[in-house]
């Protein structure tokens, strides 16, 4: 009975929580159908929204099948919303009283009024098929975009006339306008150089671009139009913007930005823009080009004041005596075509420099010697010559030059070493003399051996001497020869004395000697240069053969000449002295240059002789020369010749040996 009891009770338990299970489902299902009427609500309200919006915009269009929609323009008209009537008003209204206003440049104005051309409408129907062509449904993408149409028959006119009142206008009057000037470059100023001048627009029109700007304003019922930003006027040629011109303006700022420093010893000579603008010239194209004659003349100027070839020299001689030399052209020389070519290059490339010019000739030193302290001092009076290298007397010999009595006397003068040449034979009106060292200096005159005679110095000049040439014992021409070079200066000269009457033998016609240096002597110029050599003494290896020795004996020696012995030598400080010390000049000198400075052959070198002192001349023409010749190491001397009989000897290249034939009418 318990046990039924039992089981009634949990029956009745279950029964119990049955129903209120079946109750919580229940509240489930309510709230699900809840959400799902709201959902439906709100579709329902969303569709009947869009419904009413897509009636509200269809209901909105309806006004666009009779008018234009928003935002609309027809000949630049603004016809939003209008209808073909009040677009037709509107324009009609427009044409009654238009007038056109034409902006022009300073300030001025001109009109344009509608009834001089005939200004009328004519409709023919356009509006109306636009206005057809319109589907209302589309009104708000035409509002959003914008939409411009042009129909050519709305406004007519007559164009006869309209061309005529435009013709009629000022602005298309050529006599009352200015044509534009193009840009261009301004004068030079200093420190700024050249500045590109903008272009003037000035006032002249362009005819067709004025006619069709008026009737495209017409066309719209513009009133007023700009003629300058319809861009109508005519334009110059040349802008400031101009490729070619700015071009310009850079490559002369580049010149006259160039800065040239000259140097001529220790003086300079500057040329920069302030010059140099004044050479600027304005081609037939009107572009700025270089004139080349001022150049010319510039490099003209500097070689009137630098140059010192052909200029009068002063030379404290051996003896003491200050002398002028006057003729010849040893001295500084610019070559002036090739600096005048040179500077012209370096104020086209803008490139600014130091520089020395391009040399014809060039010289030992700057200053008021030239010559420097290696030269060959040459007393045509006394028929005396020294040797000096580096301010030091090597050699001095006795010599014959030309043949006064046959108006052959050598002329004074300041002359380079042409060249120097081994065994060469000398040719001549008449004659053919082979000599073993041939140094030429003045044309077909120059220093050599001659073999032939048994003495020198004295006045065998004045009826027995050369044909120009400086006759030397032929030791003393291989001394010489052994150690000087090209562009070594020669200075000839006549001293106020009458000479002397001595002579002496080939073999005490010459010495070597080795003599203090001259105060404050300047080195020679590195081109110019003579071999080094010892002053020890030395013997002629052909003495047996040149009819006596030109014996080299110590100073004071039995070498000396009568000359030198009957008188003395006077030193640089003046007074008797038997020593002989190296040339004297003047207190000072200037010094050597630190550097060589290029020299370029003219094509015609110097004349014998120059312009005179004081006076700017043209370039030198010169006296042919002939080819100079590599200068070769001493060789051995050729086996002794028999002398040739004195005055003008008669030889035969033969018996002189091998040797270069060369035209020397000064021998």
């Amino acid at each position: 009975m318990e046990g039924k009891k039992e089981i009634n009770k949990n029956q009745q338990m279950t029964n119990a929580r049955g129903p209120a299970g079946q109750g919580g489902d229940s509240k489930e299902k309510t709230g699900g159908s809840k959400a799902k009427r709201i959902a439906a609500i709100t579709a329902a309200v969303t569709c009947g929204m869009a419904v009413s919006a897509a009636g509200i915009y269809t209901y909105m269009s309806l006004p666009y099948r009779d008018t234009f929609f928003p935002n609309t323009t027809i000949n630049g008209l603004d016809v939003s919303r209008k209808s073909v009537e009040e677009v037709k008003q509107m324009i009609d209204e427009g044409m009654k009283a238009y007038t056109l206003t034409l902006e022009e440049r300073g300030g001025v104005e001109e009109q344009i009024v509608g009834d001089e051309f005939g200004l009328h409408s004519e409709y023919d129907g356009s509006l109306e098929r636009l206005l057809a062509g319109q589907e209302p449904l589309r009104w708000g993408l035409n509002w959003l975009e914008g939409s411009e149409h042009t129909i050519e028959t709305m406004i007519a006119y007559d164009t006869d006339q309209l061309d005529t009142v435009v013709g009629g206008l000022d602005c298309m009057d050529e006599s009352k306008t200015e044509l534009p000037k193009d840009a261009y470059l301004s004068e030079y100023r200093e420190g700024v150089g050249y500045e590109i001048v903008p272009e003037a627009g000035g006032t002249r029109v362009v005819p067709e671009k004025v006619r069709e700007s008026v009737a495209d304003a017409i066309m719209n019922l513009k009133d007023r139009i700009s003629l300058e930003e319809e861009g109508v006027y005519a334009r110059a040629n040349i802008t400031a913007e101009d490729p070619a011109l700015v071009a310009e303006a850079e490559k002369w700022n580049q010149a006259v930005q160039v800065t040239v420093t000259y140097h001529f010893g220790d003086q300079t000579e500057v040329l920069d823009g302030n010059t140099i603008h004044n050479w600027m010239t304005e081609n037939e194209e009107g572009s700025l080009e270089l004139d080349e004659a001022k150049v010319a003349e510039y490099v003209d100027q500097l070689a009137a004041t630098y140059d010192t070839a052909y200029q009068p020299k002063t030379l404290k001689t051996t003896t003491g005596e200050t002398v002028t030399i006057t003729n010849g052209n040893y001295g500084w020389r610019i070559n002036r075509k090739a600096e005048a070519a040179a500077l012209s290059e370096i104020i086209r490339s803008g490139n600014s420099q130091e520089r020395e010019p391009v040399y014809a000739q060039m010289a030992a030193a700057r200053g008021e010697n030239d010559y420097g302290n290696t030269y060959v001092e040459i007393n045509l009076t006394a028929q005396h010559l020294y040797f000096y290298v580096d301010g030091q007397l090597l050699i001095e010999s006795d010599f014959v030059s030309g043949n006064e009595a046959r108006g052959m006397g050598t002329p004074g003068g300041a002359y380079p070493l042409t060249y120097k040449q081994r065994n060469a034979v000398l040719r001549g009106p008449g004659y053919a003399s082979p000599v073993s060292y041939w140094m030429p200096f003045n044309g077909g005159i120059g220093m050599h051996d001659a073999s032939w005679r048994g003495s020198f110095g004295g006045r065998i000049y004045k009826t027995n001497g050369s044909h120009g040439c400086i006759n030397l014992p032929t030791s003393a021409a291989r001394t010489i020869f052994e150690n000087i070079s090209s562009g070594i200066p020669v200075l000839c000269y006549h001293s106020d004395g009458s000479g002397s009457t001595s002579t002496t033998t080939a073999s005490a016609s010459s010495r070597r000697t080795a003599s203090a240096a001259p105060a404050a002597a300047p080195a020679p110029v590195p081109e110019t240069a003579p071999l080094a050599e010892s002053v020890a003494m030395e013997t002629d290896p052909n003495a047996a053969g040149d009819g006596g020795t030109a014996s080299v004996s110590q100073e004071g020696g039995s070498g000396e000449s009568p000359a030198e012995t009957a008188q003395g030598v006077v030193g640089p400080g003046g007074g008797s002295s038997t020593s002989l010390a190296g040339p004297g000049v003047t207190d000072t000198q200037a010094p050597a240059e630190s550097s060589a400075s290029p020299v370029v052959a003219e094509p015609d070198a110097d004349s014998m002789n120059g312009p005179g002192a004081g006076e700017t001349q043209p370039e030198a023409q010169p006296a042919p020369q002939p080819n100079p010749q590599p200068e070769p190491q001493p060789a051995p001397q050729p086996a002794p010749q028999p002398a040739p009989q004195p005055e003008a000897p008669v030889a035969s290249e033969a018996a002189g040996g091998a040797g270069d034939v060369v035209a020397s009418p000064g021998m």
